[in-house]
């Protein structure tokens, strides 16, 4: 099978274009720019056009043709990147004034791909999100200006067709595929006030009644913004840099979802800790979010934040979708070691463990079967290189740089949806020429004392196992309004309240009476029916066990503090509280 797409590497040794499975030899077609100094290379969507700053130029060529199409005079160039419909190239350089302080020269360029004519300039001074944002069909382009969204139509850059402007907006995102375009916008909180997230339809914009969703919440410094390939919903990672009660050194997070159809819910997370990966699948119903102090969790979750499967704990920071959503890769990377797993969405397998030892770099490859990890500088400045797997666990290709070179970069070749179709998962590792890199496991260390003795397990926690949290069949993906939750949640606590009454009474008759110094845990819960009532009683009753347990202690001898005296003086009021409550049953 002939080879389809292309890797480019850029790094020390200059940028080239290296061929993809099955052959992963160098492409003849793309001449190598062996300079030292390629700041950035891009691909168009479809990835029929290829870009890159050569240090001197930036050049575009035909992929197939290797032709080259146009180059532009921009030796300061340092970020690229093609609209949609490949119509313009946007390029960016640092923004400098001169030395008697007047304003500098625009450094934001659009450029014309057919013609190679400019066709805008702007002052762009910060590097972050220095991209204009296009909708996927270029008939909307939008950058954020000094805090409001200037709004730019079928890519006549002359006149701003409409603006948005709220009392701050910090970042805001498009939505993806076809009409009508949705903006997320992010305004933070100041002097008291929450900081929110509010979608709009492109272009109403008139005030807060024409919003379609809006979220407020406090604790938010910055915030990630995460629209499904539907457009349907959208998930908002909001973090803070210090976690003020110092339980995480990453600051704090929370994950909220919007829809556009009003409905919003806070993502309950189990465990603990921060949030180091959410992603969408791209079927747009499910979305999966890692988290936890470590060992982290994983958990998969549907449109009502209902969790769907949880995989259990283990050494991970990041979750990746295949292209078609029937594979999820779980990983550890940075400071983990580089551990996969592999998992079929659709049965809640696992396929396989493969480990990439020191990766900075993950990417699915388009055909939704091969993976590419890497090690680049200047996040890691030894062993460079890159590894290119298929998901049953087969390493196929495996390239690392001489020990003098550094490599930075290395990408597939994007496709359009749909080239590649979806083909159905595999769990037997494909044939490979490569030994597996699995790495040896490193020993842990034990004293002199205990070397000759039979190793016990030390393991400082337990790894949670997977577990299947799916609903029955019969329940819809739509989601529940906050009114039916309440009700939900009340029927089941009273459902729940009279089983355990029932369980109770038969107890009661087959017991004889619990003589008085029993631990009060075992007093049969008579139920009221209302669970705020329950929660009062279950609540005095557990002071109460708190009081016996003093008074044990005190008997022993003991000498209590002042609080504690004081607890056991209010013994007799709370057992007249107890007694009215359980009398109004």
């Amino acid at each position: 099978s002939r080879c389809l797409f292309t890797l480019p590497v850029r790094g020390s040794e200059g940028l080239y274009m290296v061929n993809g499975p099955p052959s992963f030899t160098e492409s003849a077609a793309f001449q190598r720019d062996s300079g030292k100094n390629c700041k950035a290379v891009a691909f168009s969507k479809d990835g029929s056009l290829f870009a890159w700053c050569s240090g001197e130029k930036v050049n575009i060529v035909n992929v197939t043709s290797a032709e080259l199409l146009h180059s532009f005079d921009l030796p300061k160039a340092v970020c690229l990147e093609f609209s949609p419909k490949n119509n313009v190239l946007a390029t960016w350089q640092t923004y400098t004034t001169t030395k008697d302080g007047t304003a500098g020269m625009p450094n934001l360029l659009l450029h014309d791909v057919k013609t190679g004519k400019c066709l805008k300039s702007f002052i762009q001074k910060k590097m972050q999100n220095w991209c204009p944002c296009w909708a996927d069909d270029e008939s909307i382009c939008a950058r954020n200006v000094n805090h409001e969204v200037h709004f730019f139509e079928n890519n006549n850059f002359s006149t701003i067709a409409n603006k948005l402007h709220l009392q701050k907006v910090n970042d805001f995102v498009l939505s993806p595929g076809a009409q009508p375009t949705k903006v997320a916008v992010y305004v933070p909180g100041s002097k008291g006030a929450p900081s929110f997230v509010r979608l709009y339809q492109y272009p109403n914009f008139g005030g807060p009644q024409s919003a379609l969703a809006n979220k407020s919440f406090f604790k938010a410094d910055k915030v990630t913004m995460l629209w499904n390939k539907k457009a349907t919903a959208l998930l908002v990672i909001a973090s803070t840099e210090v976690d003020k009660t110092g339980a995480s050194y990453y600051g704090e997070q929370t994950l909220h979802y919007i829809a556009t159809n009003g409905e919003s819910a806070v993502v309950q997370l189990p465990k603990n800790g921060p949030i180091y990966d959410v992603v969408w699948n791209p079927n747009s119903v499910e979305f999966c979010a890692v988290y936890g102090f470590m060992p982290a969790k994983a958990t998969v979750f549907n449109l009502k934040c209902d969790p769907v499967f949880d995989f259990g704990t283990g050494p991970r920071n990041a979750a990746y979708y295949s292209p078609h959503g029937h594979i999820l890769v779980l990983a550890g990377f940075g400071n983990l070691r580089g551990q996969m797993e592999v998992w079929d969405v659709k049965n809640y397998k696992l396929i396989s463990k493969p480990v990439a030892s020191d990766s900075t770099y993950f990417a699915w490859c388009p055909d939704g079967e091969h993976i590419v990890t890497a090690t680049c500088a200047p996040r890691l400045r030894v062993s460079n290189g890159y590894k290119i797997w298929h998901y049953t666990g087969s390493l196929l290709h495996s390239y690392e740089v001489p020990s003098n070179e550094e490599m930075w970069q290395v990408c597939w070749q994007p496709f359009l949806d749909g080239v590649f179709p979806a083909k159905a998962v595999k769990y037997q590792a494909v044939p490979s020429e490569l030994p597996s890199a699995e790495p040896k496991p490193a020993q842990a260390y034990r004293p002199p004392a205990l070397r000759n003795k039979p190793v016990t397990s030390s393991k400082l926690h337990e790894d949670e196992p997977p577990q299947n949290m799916r609903p029955q069949s019969g329940s819809s993906d739509k989601p529940l309004s906050k009114t039916a939750l309440k009700n939900q949640r009340k029927h089941e606590a009273k459902k729940a309240a009279k089983q355990e009454a029932k369980a109770d009474a038969n107890q009661e008759s087959t017991q004889s009476s619990a003589s008085q110094n029993t631990p009060r845990s075992t007093v049969p819960a008579v139920s009221s029916g209302d669970p705020e009532v329950d929660k009062k009683i279950k609540n005095l009753r557990k002071k109460l066990k708190a009081i016996e347990q003093l008074k044990e202690q005190a008997a022993a001898g003991k000498q209590l503090e002042k609080n504690q005296v004081e607890k056991i003086q209010k013994e007799s009021a709370i057992l007249q509280e107890l007694e009215d409550l359980e009398l109004g049953l």
